[in-house]
């Protein structure tokens, strides 16, 4: 099994006449994702990739009876095009637009709280099922097929970590990227949860960084909740307080927390192994399995 997306997963791309959206649209086609249509304002009756395109999420989502979206607009669309997705048929809804504003995300979050759909991102690469449907810009050649979970907030962090248990024969289930952002739709908890109940995954490997506590509050579910092996990695152990670093979300307070030491000692109380490098993550998983 997986999350989230398998070979039943039917696809909208939201900007899919667009630069980004038509070359991704594309690359997702190649890798066997079943990308059923486009969605652009008065773009409706146009084909891209031989995907028909509609004027409305709602439309192509009914149409083509679609469960899923990748959101491939500027930022200054994105929200608009994000509140669409969540009022139409869908079960998930994937924004890979950086720059949304965090006061609209703040309108969203809300909103998100009325629904039943699930938002990944926004400002994220999106997530992939190995062998069946990748959402999004993930590089599909460097995952593979197995059981381990996997949860990352930063794409290049998720490229480094996943080659390395790929080269080391270790496939994953699902892979799913949530972002960088300090408000985003779901949280490590979320995906953890996801993967607890999969009977097919393992273990798991999360994969933090510096800034917020979303990884302390991921470390106190893991203790309390959780019975699959989690592994983690935390990038920003030599960042210095007050300076972010990468992520709008990767910024260190004065308090103490949101540190990578506050993070892998919350890490290590709740029973989880983190490495020091990626392959060190490997070696850790390899133990479990």
């Amino acid at each position: 099994m997986s999350i989230l997306v398998d070979n039943d997963t039917r696809v909208v791309v939201q900007g899919i006449t667009g630069g980004e959206g038509k070359f991704h649209a594309g690359q997702m086609i190649e890798y066997g994702t079943n990308v059923v249509a486009g969605a652009v304002p008065g773009r409706g009756g146009q084909e891209i990739h031989d995907v028909p395109v509609y004027d409305t999420v709602d439309q192509a989502a009914r149409a083509e009876d679609a469960n899923a979206s990748v959101i491939f607009v500027p930022p200054a669309f994105a929200t608009d095009a994000i509140f669409e997705a969540l009022d139409s048929p869908l079960d998930l809804v994937v924004a890979i637009t950086e720059g949304v504003p965090q006061q609209d995300m703040a309108k969203i979050y809300r909103k998100l709280e009325e629904t039943d759909t699930h938002l990944i991102g926004p400002n994220c690469p999106g997530l992939i099922t190995p062998g069946a449907a990748k959402l999004g810009i993930l590089p599909g050649n460097i995952f593979s097929e197995g059981n381990v979970g996997f949860v990352s907030r930063s794409g290049t962090l998720t490229y480094q970590v996943v080659d390395n248990l790929t080269q080391r024969g270790i496939g994953q289930t699902s892979a799913v990227v949530i972002g960088g952002d300090p408000i985003i739709g779901t949280d490590f908890i979320d995906v953890l949860e996801l993967y607890e109940d999969d009977p097919d995954t393992d273990a798991i490997v999360m994969c933090g960084e510096i800034g917020g506590e979303d990884e302390e509050e991921a470390a106190a579910y893991i203790g309390d909740h959780m019975e699959t092996p989690v592994v983690g990695f935390i990038a920003g152990r030599t960042a210095p307080p007050g300076k972010r670093m990468g992520h709008a979300g990767a910024i260190v307070s004065g308090s103490g927390t949101g540190t990578a030491e506050s993070k892998i000692d919350a890490l290590n109380d709740a029973g989880v192994s983190v490495g020091d490098t990626p392959n060190e993550v490997a070696d850790y998983v390899e133990d479990l399995l």
